[in-house]
């Protein structure tokens, strides 16, 4: 009697312990709110140093579990600790993740990271990877890359079973929300938009395309371009290496910037995003690079200011797609993406509610899974000592019948027992 109290004294200690998980569930979080865009890029770790430096802070800190989230514009822990996450825990948090950084840097970052704990970090995932914490709402870029992170925290050996199910339901979470709301239905970017507005107008795929600048922006519409079919690119670039780099990406050409002025080929669409403080594209050079076509051009200008010279608008047949004239859309598809905050919230509170049952069940499948072992462990002990006398009495057939019924009952009986235990500790 006494050896059946112990283990469910144990058993009871067990279904606590799991219970406190959530408890210790942490998240330092760096984003835009909190932080200016170039000090949340200096917490970016290379992927190639992220086993070495997140192990080393996972051992030092006796961290249960790790995930490390860095996007473009933001830098997220997630982890489990038993420890209080206060200021000398960050203080050595961030000393040991970042040895390079001085002591007022430490402190910096110590001071201004956001702590979610417990329920509120699971909302926050959730608020995450339904993009309403995103710096442009509705950007569903953000679920592949919480997805992609905890892949690589998971493939490191860094994460465990609770932000494994954490993930999934945010994952989960996050589909029902691009799927039940418009959050992410009008594009916002620029890129996005001038790309619609290309399309809009349906431009043949082989048109002839000059890419002014080979900056991320026009890295970005170029290869959007030509996801989508278009294939004839020409860049043009100050420094040659980067134009040839992007050219090479588009299977184009690359030349440097000064061989515009004497580029005879012709055009159908401009690309240009230069970060020049004059007008790159001139009306002399417009003309020159017409060479005599009186047809309609198009000209996406997403430079601030314009590379575009406003008198060419005016002398020729030009459809002009500026940065304010996409901002202005943009803002307005914001609005729109707005409205469908609280809707999401909705969906985030129903989703919390739905994880505290899913931990708790989780809980109690963690606290029982050495319970079939036990039985099997019972079962051995039956046949070859408490009942081993009587069964050297029995004949093969008959060993062989009592084997079978044996498992049998394992293997459906036990269920029963195992779903009235999990109904009974979810109810207290």
């Amino acid at each position: 009697m006494t050896n059946y109290l112990v283990e469910e004294c144990k058993f009871a200690v067990q279904i606590r312990e799991n219970s406190e998980v959530l408890e210790q569930f942490n998240i330092i979080a760096f984003t835009h709110r909190n932080l200016d865009v170039n000090d949340v890029g200096l917490l970016h770790i290379d992927d190639s140093n992220q086993e070495e430096r997140l192990g080393k802070l996972k051992e030092a800190l006796q961290l249960e579990e790790l995930m490390f989230l860095s996007t473009c514009n933001r830098v997220e822990f997630i982890f489990c600790t038993e420890k209080e996450v206060e200021f000398h825990f960050l203080m050595k948090f961030f000393e040991t993740l970042y040895p390079n950084f001085t002591r007022d840097q430490i402190g910096h970052f110590a001071h201004r990271g956001d702590i979610y704990k417990g329920i509120s970090g699971v909302e926050h995932m959730l608020a995450v990877a339904s993009s309403i914490d995103s710096m442009i709402v509705g950007e569903r870029e953000i679920i592949t890359q919480v997805r992609n992170a905890f892949d690589s925290s998971k493939k490191l050996n860094l994460t465990g079973d609770f932000i494994r199910l954490v993930i999934r339901h945010t994952i989960e979470t996050a589909k029902r929300v691009y799927t039940e709301t418009s959050i992410a239905t009008k594009p916002v970017s620029v890129v996005s938009l001038a790309y619609h507005k290309l399309r809009d107008m349906n431009i043949p795929l082989d048109a002839r395309i000059l890419i002014i600048g080979a900056g991320v922006t026009n890295t970005n519409m170029s290869r959007f371009l030509r996801k989508h079919g278009f294939k004839k690119f020409v860049v043009f670039n100050r420094t040659l290496e980067k134009a040839v780099a992007l050219a090479n990406d588009l299977n184009g050409r690359g030349l440097p910037l000064s061989d515009l002025a004497t580029y005879t080929e012709g055009f159908d669409i401009i690309i240009a995003c230069t970060g020049a403080d004059t007008h790159v594209i001139t009306p002399e050079l417009y003309t020159q690079l017409l060479q005599g076509e009186e047809s309609r051009k198009v000209v996406i200008d997403i430079a601030l200011p314009q590379d575009l010279h406003p008198q060419i608008v005016i002398d020729h047949k030009v459809t002009h797609i500026s940065v304010d004239v996409l901002q202005k859309i943009s803002n307005a598809n914001l609005k729109e993406r707005s409205k469908e905050i609280q809707h999401v919230e909705e969906i985030i509170a129903e989703a919390i509610y739905e994880f505290k049952h899913i931990q708790k069940v989780r809980t109690v499948e963690l606290a029982m899974r050495d319970v079939p072992q036990k039985v099997k462990e019972i079962k051995a002990t039956a046949i070859n000592e408490v009942f081993k006398n009587e069964m050297a009495t029995l004949d093969d057939n008959s060993k062989e019948v009592l084997e079978k019924i044996l498992g049998y009952m394992e293997k459906k009986y036990m269920s029963m027992p195992m779903l009235m235990a999990k109904e009974i500790l979810l109810k207290k």
